[in-house]
């Protein structure tokens, strides 16, 4: 037997959520089984448990998009029972039961072993926002960024993938611009590393200048819509901006092509769910080097799976600070 968070949908259409007693039996087809230590909050999860978004297709369904524990079985040679492992994307928790359990059973491809250096609860802390943000990282580098080339700027900086946005780049040495809607969060930012803190009103609204004064050299955008293409318009010379997420708009009714014309700026496209395994474990490598886990502990709450369908909700009204652990022993 196992305890999971279990999503159901009735013939009305209502979705509801409870914790129940499962037997091992109901686990999905998979190679290897895990005990999980813990999961995360993410927006598509509140997506998963309140039946938005068009994810979960079949019913009943227990969310949690990324899990961390130990193998109890294994059929594929690359792991043994004991084995610490990480799993992120491959649309589990959406098509594929997840993570709010206390066994999960997945394909061997999925997962990732963890680094020594973190701990089931700390990948959690880090988990696909985490993954993410180290994802923009990497690829802001390998287009040329590099501490000397000036600010960088993180919208939804006070998110799950901004927070730790902000903490690797301030410990690799960046200056870091956070972009928060949120007064109360100020000093929460700083404490991860933020050097300046700007206003979310000062970005939000569209405007009709093709440019705006060169400000970053770089950015991490969270939100999408007007916001993303006002920080496309500050970009320098040259800058690039990692786009990793939509929480205003999937649209930019603003666009522009000038600054990629006259600027030469980047946009990157960062994908964590079918990000191929060797980039995972470089993301995981690095994650385990570059950031700074006393920033982490201070950016973590931890919960239990009967609260997951409140935070849930608040994590889709932006209300969510920061990085939520989940102890499905809780």
């Amino acid at each position: 037997m196992f305890k999971a968070l279990v999503v159901r949908k009735a013939e009305d259409g209502a979705v509801s959520q409870a914790v129940e007693e499962l037997d091992d039996a109901a686990l999905p087809d998979g190679d290897v089984t895990v005990k999980v230590d813990y999961s995360t909050l993410n927006y598509k999860d509140g997506l998963c448990m309140h039946g938005k978004g068009g994810l979960v297709r079949v019913y009943p369904h227990v969310p949690g998009v990324d899990f961390s524990g130990v193998v109890e079985q294994s059929s594929d040679p690359r792991y043994q029972p004991g084995d610490r492992v990480v799993l992120t994307g491959w649309r589990v928790g959406e098509v594929r039961w997840g993570g709010y359990a206390t066994r999960a059973r997945v394909k061997a491809d999925w997962l990732v072993k963890l680094p020594d250096a973190i701990s089931t609860r700390q990948a959690m802390a880090i988990g696909t926002a985490g993954l993410t943000s180290m994802l923009a990282v990497i690829a802001l580098e390998k287009a040329g960024l590099s501490p000397e080339k000036g600010e960088v700027v993180v919208t939804g900086a006070a998110g799950g993938v901004g927070s730790v946005a902000v903490a690797i780049l301030a410990g690799l040495g960046y200056s870091v611009a956070a972009v928060t809607g949120r007064p109360e969060t100020e000093a929460y930012l700083r404490e991860l590393g933020a050097s300046a803190i700007i206003p979310r009103a000062e970005l939000a609204e569209a405007n009709s200048k093709p440019l705006e004064s060169e400000r970053f050299a770089a950015g991490v955008d969270a939100v999408g819509g007007d916001m993303l293409m006002r920080v496309l318009k500050q970009m320098k010379y040259d800058g690039s901006v990692a786009a990793i997420g939509l929480a205003a708009n999937a649209a930019v009714p603003s666009f522009t092509v000038i600054p990629f014309l006259l600027r030469g700026v980047n946009l990157l496209g960062i994908d964590s769910v079918m990000r191929p395994y060797g980039q995972r474990v470089e993301a995981w490598s690095r994650l385990a080097t570059d950031l700074p886990m006393e920033r982490l502990d201070a950016m973590v709450s931890e919960h239990g799976l009967s609260e997951m369908p409140a935070l849930g909700a608040a994590i889709l009204k932006g209300g969510v600070k920061g990085r939520v652990v989940v102890n499905p022993l809780l």
